[in-house]
C-alpha cells in the first residue's frame, strides 16, 4: 500500500480550487483522481486542514500476549517448524494463529528460520556438515 499525497500537492489543488477552478480541472492539472480533489475540499471545510490523518501503529496480534512462551519454546526446541509451533499454540494456549502472523511475529523479534539439511536425493549421500538447523536468535553483527 503507498502513503498518503504529499501536503504540497494537496495544498496546490486546495489553492487551485480557492483560485476559480473547479475540483474536477485542478484534479486533471495535478494529475489526481477528481474524487481525490471533492475530499480534500471537504476535510479543509471540515477541518480547516487538508493534512493526511496519522495512520495506526498498532500490533493487537493475538500472538503477542503468548510472547514469553513463543520465545521459550523455540528456544527450548529450535528446530520446531511454523506448522508446529502454530499446532502447539492451538492445543497449549488455545489460540488459532496464520503461519504468517507467527513468522512476523518471531520476525520482529530478531528470531529467524534456518532450513534443515536435507539428504540429496536417494543416493544416500547424506547430510551437508555445518550450519544451523531451526529458529534461532540473529546476532547483532550478522
Amino acid at each position: 500500500m503507498s502513503g498518503p499525497y504529499s501536503l504540497d500537492l494537496r495544498e496546490r489543488v486546495v489553492e487551485a480550487v480557492e483560485e476559480g477552478s473547479s475540483a474536477r480541472g485542478a484534479a486533471d492539472e495535478f494529475s489526481v483522481s477528481a474524487s481525490t480533489a471533492i475530499k480534500w475540499m471537504a476535510r479543509l471545510r471540515l477541518t480547516g486542514s487538508v493534512a493526511p490523518t496519522p495512520r495506526p501503529k498498532s500490533n493487537k496480534s493475538k500472538v503477542n500476549e503468548h510472547q514469553a512462551w513463543l520465545l521459550a519454546l523455540v528456544k527450548i526446541e529450535p528446530d520446531l517448524t511454523l506448522e508446529e509451533i502454530a499446532a502447539r499454540l492451538l492445543s497449549e494456549c488455545r489460540v488459532k494463529a496464520s503461519l504468517s502472523a507467527i513468522w512476523r511475529f518471531y520476525e520482529r523479534r530478531g528470531v529467524s528460520y534456518k532450513k534443515k539439511d536435507h539428504p540429496r536425493g536417494r543416493t544416500g549421500q547424506g547430510r551437508r556438515r555445518g550450519g544451523t538447523h531451526g529458529l534461532e536468535r540473529r546476532s547483532a553483527h550478522a
